[in-house]
């Protein structure tokens, strides 16, 4: 029940920013408004919604020529500085985490959860240590217990660790908390998140 009331809510704002970052977007460079990006939840894949913030065709260059200036040398994941994939109208969408409020849609669809763990590529899950094999069986979050802990910053194990220990503890009142967090870091500092 809560996350159907809380994808209404999202989606409510997603329609009140829609046109305006549509706009943005479609102005900033060519490709679609928004974009389904393959993830595991469930022990499944699903597409997961986020507005583009990439030039059309450039995510796999994270395998490829932008491979070496991965900053995540611990584990799967990918980060850079400056990634030359993200469009202007990019960096602002992510800057206030304004790409992701189409996952809201992912949610009332049964995909995704409001909290719960981090929603990785197939790819990145097929690396997991075998002490952490049961996350990705979960429902994955929009957020969750190891984005309100540092995010991408956190060290690959360390962010596994954070999400196990959630579903280890999930209730109600800890959900509650999370998305309360959430929101008070979105105000305070959005790429906190």
């Amino acid at each position: 029940m809560t996350d159907i009331l809380g994808a209404f809510v999202g989606i409510t704002f997603l329609l009140v920013i829609y046109p305006f970052a549509a706009i943005a977007i479609k102005l900033d460079s060519p490709g679609p408004v928004m974009v389904g990006l393959d993830r595991v939840s469930k022990g499944k894949r699903v597409r997961v919604y986020k507005f583009r913030s990439m030039k059309t065709g450039t995510h796999d260059m994270k395998y490829g020529e932008l491979a070496v200036r991965n900053e995540r040398k611990d584990g799967p994941f990918f980060k850079i500085k400056n990634d030359p994939r993200i469009t202007r109208v990019g960096r602002i969408l992510r800057k206030f985490r304004l790409d992701e409020f189409p996952q809201f849609i992912n949610v009332l669809r049964g995909d995704l959860s409001l909290v719960g763990p981090r929603p990785h590529e197939p790819n990145e899950i097929e690396q997991y240590p075998a002490a952490f094999r049961s996350l990705p069986l979960a429902k994955a979050g929009i957020t969750g217990y190891s984005q309100v802990n540092g995010a991408s910053s956190l060290p690959f194990l360390n962010e596994l660790e954070l999400d196990d220990y959630y579903l280890a503890h999930q209730s109600f009142l800890f959900d509650l908390r999370i998305i309360l967090k959430t929101v008070a870091i979105l105000i305070a500092d959005p790429t906190a998140v």
